[in-house]
């Protein structure tokens, strides 16, 4: 199988419309062609994100997606739409970023004034005002994040400390097996809501 047949099979193949052998030498294809591999993983990227848009769309209003998405360009052929954007994934992403991107600081970035708190093992931390207490002694199984707030670590966490526009203070007894992310620009924000997004459609 040639790397122009390998092409004209991937969509069937994210549809699961091959068959058996076509799958096999699809696949087969693909472990020993760097290319075609990466055009394969930005496709199945894209498949990822309208997966995210269909399942998640809490702020964008249907106005202003329809303006968006009428600005695509729409295939010749009879075709769904879907087909159009799966063959263009770069301007799919691109259009994809740009709903989220807006309606994201629309719908989030002016509710900056309050204090959220989430992870997994939420039952031993103390909460005073603003701060985000783990106690000294105290363990958290899995990430903690905190926004619009500062942390206070005493104690262990076990997992990533993600600080979205806020602090955060670790003392001489903390513990944080994992990744400390501060993340306090605008862009980064709507990037952070966005991988977050995917990962729960992903592993949902």
């Amino acid at each position: 199988m040639d790397c122009k047949e390998t092409t004209s099979l991937m969509h069937e193949y994210l549809d699961d419309e091959l068959s058996l052998s076509e799958k096999s030498g699809l696949e087969s294809h693909l472990s020993t062609c760097p290319d075609c591999r990466m055009r394969f993983k930005e496709l199945e990227q894209t498949d990822m994100l309208l997966f995210a848009m269909r399942h998640y769309s809490p702020s964008a209003s249907d106005e202003l997606t329809d303006r968006i998405m009428s600005a695509v360009p729409q295939p010749k052929k009879q075709q769904p739409w879907l087909k159009w954007v799966k063959r263009h994934p770069a301007l799919t992403a691109a259009a994809i970023f740009v709903i989220v991107m807006f309606s994201s600081t629309i719908s989030f970035w002016d509710q900056s004034n309050q204090l959220i708190v989430s992870g997994d093992d939420l039952d031993q931390i103390v909460i005073e005002g603003s701060n985000v207490i783990v106690p000294e002694g105290k363990s958290i199984t899995g990430n903690l994040t905190v926004e619009n707030g500062t942390a206070k670590v005493y104690g262990n966490v076990e997992g990533n400390l993600t600080i979205i526009d806020g602090h955060y203070m670790t003392a001489s007894t903390a513990h944080i097996s994992g990744q400390i992310k501060s993340i306090d620009q605008a862009l980064d924000w709507i990037w952070y809501k966005l991988t977050d997004v995917m990962n729960v459609v992903a592993y949902r």
